[in-house]
This record gives structure tokens, C-alpha cells and sequence, in this order.
């Protein structure tokens, strides 16, 4: 199939694939590029630690929180509008970014980048889902998969290029300025996106907004800083928060006339296991490359540039395995996300005795490139499995469920994984490996999850028209796209 096709929307518009890539690229580029500058932040900025974390989970935090409440925004507004308004906003945050004159200026600059993404990201795969007809759908969904696998990739790269060069003097901030012309790009092309939004009448549910932002908000914040901050009695009381707020979100769904979440989501066996699957992966891979980051400069002493250099085999393979994605998840379904998940847990497995020596290192690249080759396999193929199993109303509601699940699976398994590592070992090889049984683990668990989504049918038999039922089809009545 030809590749130039799937830039085409069904309305004939051009150029819809390149706009909402490249604004996806630029917000999960902005997850992991400021890793690898918080060194350079602390000491340009004269920042303390707590800082430095509040700038990097500032981001994840509003990105996390928006997600599912801009994808009812979309559904109402329309999904391009919302799209322009996050794009917008994210432009103005990563400008404030780069200007910043002090800690407090930039972690503002920063939740402001993360709620432009938090409002753009559900609009993305609305998009695709609305805007892209059904045949060249699972490629388009493929390169979206492959494109967040790749930028969460470059981000420490091009961060360790930029900070390393040190561009015009610019410093650390350059790794803020370099998203900046591809946002402006995708703020110019939202003009030929189509205009379609959900169905007449939809209304937000703001009360489920409330409780599911406060819940995720308590949930992420804790996770980002409790162990910097010894876990203080706050981190406790911000987890029960968390869990009351989550609770009441999803006990009350059936009760309130236009749910944040319809609550078809929790009978539909795909939709509930594919969101888990996405969760528990992300647990696992975020985490993965932050830890090889941090135990490469400061237990081996490698500059930010080398570190990143060594991660080259993993995100090159990353390209390759995302381009075998679409014709492996046709033929295999759900069974190439067991496969590449294993690939990943053997790669950590591997890793952890090799990475302590530099002969080790050297022959931890093809290792690496594997688990690159695996690591992009499964984000290309993931969103495509899922969503194509996914029925009726339920469909939707999955545009903001599954990044949402990444965001939070992403914040949580870095600090789950830095309790690994940062338990008493007896020295840093101790340390890494420690954390790579637990990357391992995950990727064991994702591999078992992922059998069953198997079991209920996300596989390639989900590309063919089945029979609907009567409530399927008034639910597509209600959800027919205004142009």
C-alpha cells in the first residue's frame, strides 16, 4: 500500500496525518527532552532539587490531569478547535519556557506547555478515528503509535545534542525553542483539518471533570516528588485523595446524564484490557530509558551527549520495528504485543550484567537495538489493536482513556523503578540491576495482559464489518460527525 495515501482524510483534505503527528511529536518530545537539561536548569537557574522536579512534573502533571476532560472538550467544540487552542497554548508555554528568568517562572512556563498537551493529545486520535476512513485507519493509527515511541526516544538525543552544543549560548533553553517551529507548523496546518465533532447536544460533566482531575492530579504529584521530598506524611494524604476522587469518578458514572466517560467503557472487555495494557507498559518503558540515562552519568560518569549516543541503537530499531508493525499486528494481532513485550523483559534481563564494564557496554548495543526493534513494535501496533476491538460509544471515550493511561503509567513507573534502583544495594551495578529485575517484571506482566486482549478478539479478524445492533446503531446516529 502506498504510503503517500494515508496523508488524505476521507473528505479529501489533504496533509491531516502530518499536522496531528507532528503536534504529537513535539508533546511527548517535551516529556523526556528536559531530563536530560535538569542539570543544566539547576545550576543556570540556581534552583534547588524540588524545583528541578517540579519543572519536570509540572508537565506530566497538567498533561495527565486534561486528557480525558479535553476529550469530552473535543466532542463538544469540536475536535479541530481544541486542537488549535492546545497547540497555541503549548506554543506560549514553550516560549515562557525558554525565557524564563527564574525556577518559579518556569515551572508556571511548564504546566502551561503540559495543559497545551493535555488539550491537544485526545484531539489526535479523534481525529484519526473521524478523519481517516476505515481502510487506511490501522496505518494511520500505526504511525501514531510509532511517532510517540520515536519522539519519547529523541527527547534525551536531541536534549544531549542541544545542551551539549550549547547553541548561540542559549544553553539549557534550546531544549525548550526546538519545539517551537514544529508547534507553529501544526498551528498553520490545523486549517486543513476537518472540523467534526461529536454529536449534537453533548454536554461536559463537569462534576466528573472535577473529580477526575483532582484524582489524577493527587495521584501524579506524590509520584513525582515523594521520594526527593523522604515521603512525608503530604504524599500519603494526597494518595487517599487520589483514591476517594478516582473512586467516586467511576461509581458515579452511571448516575450523572452525560458521563466524562460512558459507561459502556467498563462492560467492554477490549476497552478495560487495552487501557490496562497501555498503563502497565508504560510502567515499564518511560522508566527504562530515564534509569540507563541517569545510571550512564552518574554512577559511569558519561556526559549527557555520550549517554545519549548510547541509546542510539535502541531508538534507530525503534524506526525499524514501528515500520513492521502494520503487516505483523495484521497477520499476528494482540500476539505481537506478547512478543515484542518479552523481547523487552529479555532486554532488561541482558542489560543489568552488561552495562557495568565499557567491553559490557559495547556489547549491550545490539542488545539495546533489539529492545528498540520490540519497543516500537509494540507502540505501533498497540493503539491500532485496541482501538479496532473497541465498540460502539465506548470508542470515544477511549480517545482520552489510553494516553491518559500513558501519562500516568509513565509517572508512576519512574517512581516505582527509582525505588529500585535507589534501594540499599551493594553498589550502582547492584543498584541498575535491581532495576531491571523490575523493568523486567513489567514487561512480563504487559506480555501476559496482552494475551488476554488476545482472548477477547483485538486481532486482525477486528478489520472486517461485523453485525450491529440496534443501540450500536443509534449510537452511531448520535454520533454522526457534523462537516
Amino acid at each position: 500500500m502506498n504510503g503517500r495515501r494515508f496523508l488524505l482524510p476521507v473528505d479529501g483534505r489533504g496533509f491531516l496525518l502530518p499536522v496531528v503527528l507532528s503536534a504529537t511529536f513535539v508533546q511527548l518530545l517535551n516529556v523526556t527532552i528536559a531530563q536530560i537539561a535538569a542539570p543544566a536548569i539547576q545550576s543556570g537557574l540556581g534552583a534547588g532539587p524540588g524545583a528541578v522536579q517540579l519543572v519536570l512534573a509540572g508537565y506530566t502533571l497538567a498533561y495527565a490531569c486534561l486528557l480525558i476532560t479535553a476529550a469530552r472538550l473535543g466532542d463538544r467544540y469540536g475536535y479541530r478547535r481544541l486542537f488549535v487552542l492546545g497547540t497555541a497554548v503549548f506554543t506560549v508555554g514553550s516560549l515562557a519556557s525558554a525565557a524564563a528568568p527564574g525556577a518559579g517562572w518556569l515551572i508556571a512556563a511548564r504546566l502551561v506547555q503540559g495543559a497545551g498537551s493535555g488539550l491537544v493529545a485526545p484531539q489526535v486520535l479523534s481525529l484519526i478515528r473521524t478523519g481517516v476512513s476505515p481502510d487506511r485507519r490501522p496505518r494511520a493509527l500505526a504511525l501514531y503509535g510509532a511517532t510517540m515511541g520515536v519522539a519519547s526516544l529523541a527527547g534525551p538525543l536531541i536534549g544531549g545534542l542541544l545542551v551539549g552544543a550549547d547553541l548561540f549560548g542559549l544553553g539549557w533553553r534550546a531544549v525548550f525553542l526546538v519545539t517551537v517551529p514544529i508547534a507553529l507548523v501544526s498551528l498553520a496546518g490545523a486549517a486543513l483539518l476537518p472540523p467534526a465533532r461529536g454529536a449534537d447536544g453533548e454536554r461536559v460533566d463537569w462534576v466528573g471533570a472535577a473529580l477526575a482531575t483532582t484524582g489524577f492530579a493527587t495521584l501524579v504529584l506524590p509520584c513525582a516528588l515523594g521520594r526527593e521530598a523522604g515521603w512525608p506524611w503530604w504524599t500519603w494524604a494526597s494518595f487517599a485523595v487520589a483514591a476517594v476522587a478516582l473512586t467516586c469518578f467511576v461509581r458515579t458514572l452511571r448516575h450523572r446524564p452525560d458521563p466524562l466517560i460512558h459507561p459502556s467503557v467498563l462492560r467492554d472487555g477490549t476497552a478495560r484490557r487495552g487501557v490496562l495494557l497501555v498503563f502497565v507498559f508504560n510502567a515499564g518503558v518511560p522508566s527504562f530509558t530515564y534509569l540507563l540515562f541517569l545510571h550512564l552519568q552518574s554512577a559511569v560518569g558519561y556526559s549527557a551527549l555520550s549517554a545519549a549516543l548510547v541509546s542510539a541503537p535502541f531508538a534507530a530499531a525503534a524506526v525499524v520495528g514501528s515500520r513492521a508493525a502494520p503487516a505483523l499486528s495484521r497477520r499476528w494481532g494482540a500476539t505481537t504485543l506478547t512478543a515484542a513485550a518479552l523481547v523487552l523483559a529479555g532486554t532488561a534481563v541482558a542489560l543489568a550484567p552488561l552495562i557495568g564494564t565499557e567491553p559490557g557496554r559495547r556489547a549491550a548495543l545490539p542488545v539495546l537495538a533489539a529492545g528498540g526493534a520490540a519497543f516500537g513494535l509494540f507502540t505501533a501496533a498497540v493503539f491500532t489493536l485496541v482501538l479496532a476491538g473497541v465498540r460502539g460509544a465506548a470508542a470515544s471515550s477511549v480517545s482520552g482513556l489510553l494516553p491518559t493511561a500513558q501519562q500516568l503509567g509513565g509517572s508512576i513507573g519512574v517512581t516505582a523503578a527509582g525505588l529500585a534502583y535507589f534501594a540499599p544495594a551493594d553498589g550502582a551495578n547492584a543498584a541498575f540491576a535491581h532495576a531491571m529485575t523490575y523493568e523486567a517484571a513489567v514487561f512480563v506482566l504487559t506480555a501476559l495482559i496482552a494475551l488476554r486482549l488476545r482472548r477477547t478478539g483485538a486481532g486482525p479478524e477486528q478489520s472486517r464489518p461485523g453485525p450491529t445492533s440496534g443501540a450500536h446503531r443509534q449510537t452511531a446516529r448520535r454520533g454522526a460527525l457534523r462537516h
